[in-house]
Parts: C-alpha cells; structure tokens; sequence
C-alpha cells in the first residue's frame, strides 16, 4: 500500500453522485473534484480519464435537469425561498440575452462560475422548451467536465505525487474562480456607472 488513493468504479460512482449534488445545491466545489478525479485517475489508470469525464459530465447533466425542472415547475416562489432569485431586473436581462443568443449563453453558463444557476432559472421561468434545454445542456455539462478535467491534468502534469497534482488543480479552479469573479464584478461595476 503506497498511501496514493484508490481509483476503482466506486470512485467515479462517487464523483458522479458529488458532482450532482454540487449541481443542485451549488456549495460543492465541483469543478474542483473533477480536476481532482483526473489527477488520481492519471496517476492510476489513464483510461479512467474517460470514467472521469462521463461520471463529471453525467453528474452535471442530471444535477442541471434537476435545478432546470425546479426553475420550471416550482416557479419564482420556489426560486425566491431557496435564494437563487433576488434580482427581478437581471433576471429579465438574462431573459433577453437566452432569447437572442440561447445556445451561447447556455454552453458559457456552465464555465463561468456563478454563471449557471441565474441562466437555469431564467431559461426555466421563461419557460425554455424541455427538449432543447436538455440537448443544449448535454453538450455544455461534457465540455464543462472536460474543461476541468484539463485543470487536472495541468496539475498532474506539473507534480510526480497525486496530492501535489489534486492540489494545484484546486488552486487552479480556485484563481479561475476568482479571476472570473472580479472580471464580471468589474464589468457590472462599469455597466451601472458609465462614465
């Protein structure tokens, strides 16, 4: 036993699980365990890459699918009491930006972080055909695990050891998160004080 942890089915049945968890309730940095999850899975059997990406991606999808139907069905009184909607003005916004650019804007909506739940609840209240929203969203969940799968294997890249690869991919998403925070904080900051 080297001490390195195990990568086996069990491990992308929990990936998967966590990813979805983190999809519907958005406190679980799941970005982060599926850059993780490409760094362990490198270090032990490259073609768990593929598990990783269908566990991160399928984990993804059906969290959005259910974050979509709660938009849909629960309404804005559903999306009031859990907090997800507190700004009636930029949801109507993102409302306008679906209508003109839908599959843009639900592909970025997966990348950039903060960005999914507000494009899910306006695609939801705006009453965004089903059967679209679940083509659209396959496709943006797979490249969102890709991406963060990339992450990954950036991290494994740089070290021999899996916890040194598992935490760089952690930092990584971590200043990829901030970076996309403050450039989106800046462009508001913009918007609402033109000068």
């Amino acid at each position: 036993m080297t001490g390195e942890p195990n990568f086996d089915v069990w491990y992308l049945f929990a990936l998967a699980g966590a990813v979805l968890l983190g999809a519907v309730l958005p406190v679980l940095p799941t970005g982060a365990a599926v850059s993780a999850g490409a760094v362990i899975a490198s270090h032990h059997s490259p073609i768990g890459l593929v598990g990783v990406l269908i566990a991160g991606a399928g984990g993804a999808y059906v969290g959005d699918l259910i974050v979509y139907a709660g938009c849909r069905f629960g309404g804005e009184r559903l999306a009031k009491r859990i907090g997800w909607l507190r700004d009636n003005a930029s949801l109507d916004a993102l409302r306008d930006r679906l209508a003109e650019h839908e599959i843009t804007v639900l592909l970025t909506s997966r990348l950039i972080p903060g960005g999914r739940v507000p494009v899910l609840l306006a695609a939801g209240l705006a009453g965004y055909r089903w059967e679209r929203f679940a083509l659209v969203d396959l496709t943006a969940s797979s490249l969102w695990a890709a991406v963060y799968m990339a992450i990954g294997l950036l991290g494994y890249a740089l070290f021999d050891e899996p916890w040194q690869g598992v935490l760089a991919a952690i930092v990584l998403v971590i200043l990829t998160t901030v970076v996309s925070n403050l450039i989106r904080r800046r462009r508001r900051n913009r918007a609402s004080h033109p000068e």
